[in-house]
């Protein structure tokens, strides 16, 4: 049975969008998929139905990951969260033989909203072993502990929002309002997995 392509201009809207991208390799040699949460809205909007993303995945993406890949996962100015109900609709579309290659999802930028969305309800929603592959990453430079920088595309405004939360620790955590950018010291953070969140929530 062949596979339905998604329609051609639609095709041509999602790599404009650059909401996927398969590029690169980490430090231990694994694929990258790079996702975009910031053009989730699209489709949450109706510019692409979730249906057309699953398709694509199904077409574009899930055949070039045969092997161990990690997700790096953008959350720069998502100010929502259908990024992260999108992100579990589309996980659960992924068929089992590529999940089984999937060994780290690095969460870039987290807001205090998808902190403590994730600590609740992280285990519920990423079943199957995923919760606990997930690693925040609150800058860039943390990034680059793991993946080499010219191994990925990042954004200009994924850049200029790090440059935001070095000299504004507060707005990290959703603690201070996106004004004029008041300096001081850089804040100091680390990648830290979900789980790890979760248990100083609790204690």
């Amino acid at each position: 049975m062949v596979e339905e392509q998604p329609p051609i201009d639609e095709i041509k809207l999602i790599h404009k969008l650059g909401i996927f991208k398969i590029k690169g390799r980490d430090k231990q040699g694994r694929k990258i998929l790079r996702i975009i949460g910031k053009h989730f809205p699209a489709a949450a909007k109706g510019s692409l139905s979730l249906d057309l993303l699953k398709s694509y995945l199904e077409v574009k993406i899930f055949p070039k990951l045969e092997r161990a890949f990690v997700v790096v996962y953008v959350h720069t100015d998502v100010h929502n969260l259908p990024g992260i109900s999108l992100l579990r609709s589309l996980y659960d579309a992924i068929p089992v033989n590529v999940k089984q290659y999937l060994e780290a999802v690095y969460f870039v930028h987290p807001d205090l909203q998808s902190r403590l969305f994730l600590a609740t309800f992280g285990r519920f929603i990423f079943t199957g072993g995923l919760y606990a592959k997930v690693k925040y990453v609150s800058r860039l430079a943390y990034l680059w502990e793991h993946v080499k920088r010219n191994e990925i595309e990042i954004p200009e405004f994924v850049y200029e929002h790090d440059e935001d939360l070095e000299y504004r620790p507060m707005m990290d955590y959703g603690l201070e309002s996106d004004h004029a950018r008041v300096y001081g010291e850089p804040a100091v953070d680390s990648v830290s997995s979900v789980a790890t969140y979760s248990m100083r929530c609790i204690s």
